[in-house]
């Protein structure tokens, strides 16, 4: 028998399709004006802060970065070296992490994860100042390493990953490997990342926007203008309050998201897809 919707579904669908619209309009509608504010001189933002036209002044803008300490190729490129890196590193070694922590039966295996949790909740900024004394005596400031390598150990990363394999593994097919002949690293590498695969590209994504956008402690590390990254020239495009260029300080965010835009059109569907089955646990 055929059910036929009636007109107060029909008027809740076109409710819940409005309510979907206005929400999405409101979540685009601050980055548009940024970029349209990227095209607009000082004086038209300051005036009238707020337009949806986009206006005359690009390249004025853009010029203005020859006069200051912002190169959109040169911060492009060290933001994309220490992004990648920590990417690569968050997600091969929490991935480790957390599989050690699923598919071995060891005596510290419930101690060593209420440590991870125990670490979860340290604030970063906590620890800055040892950290940097630590990078200073070693000789390592100025340099893209204590950037990147600490990338090793995320524990938020090695929490949402355990979940995940606690749900979708089923340690038959490790046994199988084992049986077959095959070593830890191969079974790691050639079975359990590609059952990992929607979890480990939606931490990708989270660790990559989270590096790019890092502004505490590569402004503290980095003291030569030529590594400086996307967020520390931006930082330095404002001026003191009788010289800042509205303009090109919005340029120089519009560039800097840009290449989040990306990353988050190229892979938005892992996000889903990890989430939900990284949360269902048959």
């Amino acid at each position: 028998m055929r059910h036929e919707v009636t007109i107060p579904q029909k008027l809740y669908k076109i409710f819940i399709y409005v309510i979907c619209i206005l929400l999405a309009i409101l979540s685009i509608l601050p980055f548009y004006i940024m970029f349209v504010n990227a095209t607009r001189g000082t004086y038209e933002i300051q005036s009238n802060a707020l337009s949806l036209i986009p206006s005359k002044y690009l390249l004025s803008n853009y010029k203005v970065f020859e006069g200051k300490s912002f190169s959109p190729i040169v911060g492009f490129i060290n933001s994309m070296i220490i992004s990648t890196g920590v990417t690569a590193l968050t997600a091969y070694f929490s991935s480790m992490t957390a599989y050690a922590l699923v598919a071995y039966n060891w005596k510290l295996r419930q101690p060593f994860f209420a440590f991870i949790l125990a670490v979860m909740m340290v604030p970063g900024q906590l620890t800055s100042i040892g950290f940097y004394q630590f990078m200073y005596r070693i000789g390592w400031t100025n340099s893209y390493l204590p950037l990147i390598l600490p990338a090793i150990a995320a524990p938020t990363v090695v929490f949402f990953m355990r979940q995940y394999l606690i749900g979708t593994l089923s340690l038959d097919i490790v046994n199988s490997g084992r049986i077959d002949g095959a070593g830890e690293f191969h079974i790691f590498n050639r079975i359990i990342i590609p059952i990992m695969k929607p979890a480990i590209a939606t931490q990708a994504i989270f660790a990559f926007v989270g590096s790019w956008n890092n502004y505490f402690m590569p402004s503290i590390l980095l003291t030569s203008k030529e590594k400086y990254t996307m967020p520390i020239m931006i930082s330095q495009l404002k001026g003191d309050i009788y010289k800042t260029e509205y303009g090109s300080v919005y340029l120089g965010l519009a560039l800097t998201v840009l290449p989040l835009f990306i990353v988050y059109f190229a892979l938005s569907k892992y996000i889903i897809a990890g989430v939900a089955l990284g949360g269902v646990k048959e």
